[in-house]
């Protein structure tokens, strides 16, 4: 059997695509019965496959099937995966939705920045001594784990809100746009930070932010109108022609690529470019529509698989591990949930809808893995650093929907 594996790259490629995607779809009929989002699934498949569970109970059927240069070969296709999944969620970010919540949206979406942002700065100059790379600059290492204490999965949150029908309350709405706001606020630390990290130093980073600035403007005040034309151009998003599809396709790459020259990772290039896409006359939704089963359902799993097989749950093997694992989740769950309920509870919310929209803010998920993903390549974290991460993002996730059903029972 392991020699149908190792017969070549190709077969032993289609063989772990054909697991991640069966495995993922077990699990989620699982995750699902009991109430969870599917990417908990998929996140779970990931480790399973990886070296905390397959590799443990077989290690060579585990080296076989995932070899070095195959694990690497993966992590190239999830990355370019993931450049499509960002765009797509840039796509679903609407400014529309911004509008009527403002002052209320802005104060819990930056409160729920600013106190886990600070909590995990406070713990990374702990944590920093004992489980930082000698070759990591404290000053990276503190913006990085303030960053991912900070992030919010929109992509989940908008999928729990739907199956729970609470995207027309009062509640739903202003949680999908804190989430919205805090996404763009989070990927924007996030820039700085893999600039500083790039660039060892205050001043490489502060032009390398200076650089990604300037492309947004050059975005937003050159490529959204030009795009908006094009828009007007398509009559029916239903039939959009091949040739424009493809058009989009090579901007978004174009895109993608020019933040990662600049320094501030591709996965920024195709979030930003899903974002000016013109969302008016269905042209967005069509695009959506044509890219999300290949990227969902195929390209996405790879990348849960990718960060499964980096996760590597034996390195914490101390009981002081295990305690500063679970600092790191107690920090995060405090400062998001304490920051956007106590914001959301200034602005005229009951406790009961404050705490839902601050457990709602504490979904990370997928977006937590990106994160995690760009500081384990950039050295930032250690892989030991990486699996708390990955536990971290496991477990505020999966408490979100049971917490949320008792605060908010289902509408009847």
């Amino acid at each position: 059997m392991m020699a149908l594996f190792a017969h070549d790259s190709l077969t032993r490629l289609i063989a772990q695509v054909v697991a991640i995607t069966v495995l993922s779809g077990l699990i989620g009929r699982l995750t699902r019965r009991l109430g969870q989002p599917f990417v908990i699934a998929e996140m779970l498949g990931g480790i399973v496959l990886g070296p905390s569970l397959l590799g443990w109970i077989a290690p060579g059927v585990w080296a076989q099937v995932f070899t070095p240069q195959s694990i690497d070969a993966l992590s190239l296709i999830s990355q370019f995966g993931l450049v499509f999944f960002m765009f797509l969620v840039g796509l679903e970010l609407d400014p529309s939705q911004f509008s009527g919540r403002t002052w209320s949206s802005v104060l819990i979406a930056q409160s729920g920045i600013f106190v886990p942002f600070v909590g995990g700065n406070i713990l990374a100059l702990w944590m920093y001594p004992r489980f930082a790379s000698p070759t990591t600059s404290q000053l990276a290492f503190v913006l990085f784990t303030g960053t991912a204490m900070s992030v919010t999965a929109f992509p989940v949150l908008a999928r729990i809100l739907a199956e729970r029908r609470m995207l027309t309350t009062r509640v739903g709405a202003v949680a999908i746009t804190c989430a919205a706001i805090d996404d763009v606020t989070a990927w924007c630390l996030l820039a700085f930070m893999v600039g500083v990290a790039r660039n060892s130093d205050l001043r490489g980073a502060m032009l390398t932010t200076a650089a990604a600035l300037g492309y947004i403007a050059l975005m937003f005040g050159v490529m959204r109108p030009l795009l908006s034309r094009l828009a007007v151009r398509v009559s029916d998003p239903a039939t959009m022609p091949q040739s424009t599809v493809g058009f989009v396709i090579v901007l978004l790459l174009l895109s993608s690529w020019a933040t990662e020259l600049i320094g501030i990772h591709s996965l920024f290039g195709g979030f930003l470019f899903g974002v000016i896409l013109p969302k008016q006359r269905g042209f967005a939704r069509a695009l959506h529509h044509r890219l999300e089963d290949l990227v969902v359902v195929v390209l996405l799993p790879l990348f849960f698989a990718s960060s499964g097989l980096r996760t590597q749950i034996g390195l914490l093997s101390t009981g002081e591990d295990w305690a500063v694992c679970g600092l790191i989740v107690m920090v995060a769950c405090l400062g998001k949930i304490g920051g956007c309920a106590g914001a959301a509870r200034a602005t005229g919310f009951s406790w009961r809808d404050a705490g839902a929209i601050g457990v709602l803010m504490n979904t990370r998920g997928l977006m937590e893995l990106i994160v995690l993903k760009v500081g384990l390549d950039y050295g930032v974290i250690s892989p030991t650093v990486f699996s708390m991460m990955v536990i971290m993002a496991l477990t505020t996730t999966f408490v979100a929907s049971p917490v949320l059903r008792w605060l908010v029972p289902p509408p009847s």
